[in-house]
């Protein structure tokens, strides 16, 4: 996945709402970037982006947890944050329980957006950093022959090179090399790690 600056998206109809989360976000070295409607923010959103979502409750046209729905759809792991007012907590209560990540009352205090954000931004770090050790473990299973592929079933279920040998029809020579290969191929500097990797690919390797 390509590394890309983390941005606090802030979508909300009022502009003075959104100077105001601009500047205090400024004010602490986050990059902003902000948007009076959810449209808006969809017409420019790339699912690649790294950040987090301040996200208004009630606005025309589609409502922040629509836009929240729609983000899910599309893949997107930007944690939301929804700003609620006219008592709206209920909404946002709601929208929790779909997947977002908080919610701040207006009016807010600094501090406590700020805690918040920082919040979702080391979240969606953590996020986008599996994604991609994911993705690269993935890319070198990829790259694996079927018999290597054969191997390394055996290899993580902790066979024998004797068994495998048995089980492969193959000589135990040759199950050394697919297994040095494979384990080239994987990037794993030994079994225990490369049981770690494949746990994750538990569907792909079985």
């Amino acid at each position: 996945m390509k590394e890309q600056p983390a941005t606090v998206f802030v979508v909300d109809d009022d502009s003075a709402v959104r100077s105001a989360i601009r500047l205090l976000l400024k004010s602490v070295g986050l990059p902003v970037s902000t948007f009076d409607s959810a449209q808006g923010f969809l017409d420019g959103h790339s699912n690649d982006a790294a950040g987090c979502v301040l996200l208004d409750v009630r606005m025309p046209g589609m409502s922040g947890p629509a836009l929240q729905q729609e983000l899910s759809v599309r893949g997107s792991i930007l944690p939301v944050i929804f700003i609620t007012g006219h008592g709206d907590v209920s909404m946002a209560v709601e929208a929790m329980q779909h997947g977002a990540f908080d919610f701040v009352e207006k009016p807010f205090h600094d501090q406590d957006l700020l805690e918040r954000v920082h919040g979702a931004l080391e979240l969606n770090a953590q996020a986008r950093n599996q994604l991609s050790e994911q993705q690269a473990i993935r890319d070198r299973f990829g790259s694996l022959t079927p018999r290597e592929r054969e191997v390394l079933q055996h290899v993580t279920r902790g066979s024998s090179n004797k068994v495998m040998a048995y089980d492969l029809s193959i000589s135990q020579r040759t199950v050394e090399i697919h297994r040095a290969r494979l384990m080239e191929k994987m990037q794993a500097p030994s079994l225990a790690h490369l049981v770690r990797m494949t746990l994750a690919l538990t569907p792909a390797v079985h």
